[in-house]
């Protein structure tokens, strides 16, 4: 999904790359190095992750494996061959309990497995390349991908009632404006490394976000039918792994070190879905 949307910018703003998907097994050291050998390797992005939240609770090792041990691999070899890695992490490295945005400087503390491989994964990152920059985001979707919104545009053309939790609140981030923000990192040749949070301006819970989704959606005729939507608490959506209460990242570093305006999340949905009429019309 990200991946995708990387790609997309970098050759919007002409930059020469080389892209992978399962050809690059990050969890193979010898598979990294061979991908890495003979190419000019300045930078290199990992959107790669296990990201089945609930999932991971039965295949921790397995998570682990991608979202820890692969980045780890990433950094060895960007340092042998004298690279930057930009590293994408989540927000479920925080415990959710937070009533304000979170900081670079919070401590983590994962309540999950998934929270805990990618926490895992930003240490030996850290530890292997120290040329590294760790962007941490939050409600991720894009037009590529299983994501809520399409999950809502299914759900919500195929039901005449939705529930949707209210009670849990973040920040929704389009794709594109992340890859954006990844790419003017490039761009800058910086070296202002670090960990960065990036999401979306605003907040929201899940319940308002997709009462959005649904007002677009029926606008643009991606929803054929009325349908209800109903605010329901966590405790009523129960789930194997515990969600984040509180997701909201503070992006005042990121906006101060890069000078980068953010786009508010309502202004990201709307992009979206122009976005997604262009990919059907293409």
């Amino acid at each position: 999904m990200l991946g995708q949307d990387v790609v997309q910018r970098l050759d919007a703003i002409g930059l020469s790359h080389v892209d992978s998907d399962l050809d690059c097994d990050i969890t193979d050291p010898a598979v990294v190095r061979r991908f890495a050998a003979g190419r000019p390797i300045e930078w290199i992005v990992n959107c790669s992750a296990y990201t089945a939240v609930d999932k991971a609770e039965d295949e921790e090792a397995k998570a682990d494996t991608v979202n820890a041990i692969g980045p780890a691999n990433l950094g060895r070899e960007a340092a042998e061959l004298g690279a930057r890695v930009i590293h994408l992490s989540t927000d479920y490295v925080f415990d959710g309990e937070a009533s304000s945005p979170y900081t670079e400087e919070h401590r983590p503390a994962p309540q999950g497995a998934y929270g805990r491989t990618k926490a895992r994964g930003e240490k030996l990152l850290a530890e292997a390349a120290p040329e590294h920059f760790i962007i941490r985001t939050a409600w991720l979707y894009g037009v590529h991908g299983k994501n809520f919104v399409n999950t809502m545009l299914r759900l919500m053309d195929e039901r005449d009632e939705v529930s949707v939790v209210n009670d849990q609140r973040g920040s929704p981030t389009y794709t594109l404006d992340l890859a954006a923000a990844l790419c003017t990192i490039i761009s800058a040749d910086s070296r202002a490394y670090g960990i960065y949070h990036y999401s979306n301006e605003g907040e929201t819970t899940w319940y308002q976000f997709a009462r959005s989704i649904y007002t677009l959606g029926r606008a643009r005729g991606r929803i054929g039918h009325s349908c209800a939507l109903v605010p329901i608490t966590t405790d009523r959506y129960p789930t194997k792994a515990a969600r984040p209460k509180y997701s909201v990242l503070s992006k005042a570093k990121i906006k101060r070190i890069f000078a980068i305006t953010i786009p508010t999340w309502q202004d990201g949905l709307e992009r979206f879905f122009r976005d997604l009429d262009e990919e059907g019309s293409a």
